[in-house]
């Protein structure tokens, strides 16, 4: 999966498209069934559907473990952790948020900062 500006493509399919040229963009990585999500720029209500769509998509082609590398993200609301959350509830004890100091700070701040799929060494 590749984005540019806030279109998604995973395996030549466009999983949403967004009129604004926003800073959203993802990548998906693979590792033998683990899948990396690399996600940079504004997670917020215009996006979160797609990443959590990203993130799915992985689920379905039989991916047995999802990271979210979130180290790029500069912007992330309640709509972005919201996703989080759900992507946690289909990945039990197979999810693991990589965060940007940013995101680190706005999760400590909703309470969910010792979870078991935050990586605390960030």
């Amino acid at each position: 999966m590749v984005t540019y500006g806030h279109t998604v493509r995973y395996d030549g399919q466009d999983l949403d498209e967004h009129e604004s040229g926003g800073a959203f963009r993802a990548e998906s990585r693979w590792d033998d069934r683990s899948l990396t999500v690399v996600v940079g720029g504004e997670v917020d209500l215009s996006t979160a559907d797609t990443l959590y769509t990203a993130g799915l998509a992985g689920l379905a082609d039989g991916a047995d473990r999802l990271v979210l590398d979130l180290r790029e993200v500069d912007f992330f609301d309640s709509a972005a952790i919201r996703t989080v959350i759900r992507l946690a509830d289909q990945y039990p004890d197979a999810f693991s948020v990589l965060p940007s100091a940013h995101v680190r700070r706005v999760l400590d701040f909703c309470g969910l900062g010792d979870e078991p799929w935050l990586n605390p060494a960030t």
